[in-house]
């Protein structure tokens, strides 16, 4: 390799490594490229910014990417043990008399399922499922937010969405997301639904993320918020303890169910 290598081709060889041996180190890719440490930097955080790679202590890892996300309906099936106890946990930090959004997606129905039994209870939400869910309970009240219909999420997005949303004010905001990782935060796979999760993070006075351990270390396509907007995490007893670890010094508080 020669200091010739034009950039983009230098870090696309970079991946490349890295997708075979997991991590590099500054001083390998000096002499895989014959390039400078500050050269080899600069790749390694134009990549770690792009998503593509983790930056660590000494060099880079390799970021699983967060596969396509299925269909609502066809999500049922995956991990449910895991999304019936973080429901279940997530559930009990809702107090009664409160007022909460539920966003879209399996994990939050699962929080829904648990707050039926809860006394005085306002519940906002754009998800048709937890809609369904809490209809006719009489010691809740169901505040539907309207817009355009996601068919795949069963969930509400969209300007009238957004619109509605400017206009209220909660105590909790439960809600999912496609991939969390320490380096790039909550990230989704879809841009029009991840604008209308922002400004729905924005109502709340305090955001509970709910995710299962197949979503941790994990990047998708669109940012959806940084750590600092997250008072807790709640997740599975499968994570990745040093992930835990790391979220709790920066004040984050993790629930694990």
């Amino acid at each position: 390799m020669s200091d010739f290598v034009p950039t983009p081709e230098r870090q696309k060889q970079i991946l490349f490594l890295l997708s075979r041996q997991g991590r590099l180190s500054v001083a390998e890719i000096v002499t895989q490229f014959s390039i400078s440490e500050a050269t080899a930097r600069r790749d390694l955080e134009s990549l770690a910014s792009q998503g593509k790679a983790q930056r660590v202590h000494g060099g880079v890892m390799a970021v699983e990417q967060a596969p396509p996300e299925l269909p609502i309906l066809q999500r049922e099936s995956e991990q449910p043990d895991e999304k019936i106890r973080i429901g279940r946990a997530a559930a009990s930090l809702v107090a009664d008399n409160e007022t909460v959004f539920l966003g879209s997606g399996t994990t939050v129905l699962e929080v829904a399922r648990n707050l039926r039994h809860h006394k005085n209870l306002t519940v906002i939400t754009n998800s048709l499922p937890v809609l369904n869910m809490l209809a006719g309970i009489k010691e809740i009240m169901v505040i539907s937010l309207g817009g355009m219909l996601r068919e795949s999420e069963l969930s509400f997005i969209g300007h009238i969405t957004e619109q509605a949303l400017a206009e209220i004010r909660v105590d909790k905001v439960i809600m999912g997301t496609r991939g969390v990782s320490l380096e790039h935060g909550l990230t989704n796979d879809y841009l029009q639904e991840t604008l209308t999760d922002r400004a729905i993070m924005k109502s709340g006075r305090e955001v509970i993320i709910v995710a299962d351990h197949t979503k941790v270390n994990r990047v998708s396509t669109v940012l959806l918020a940084p750590w600092n907007s997250v008072r807790t995490f709640v997740t599975d007893s499968k994570v990745d303890k040093k992930f835990v670890q790391a979220l709790k010094r920066q004040g984050i508080q993790v629930l694990i169910a």
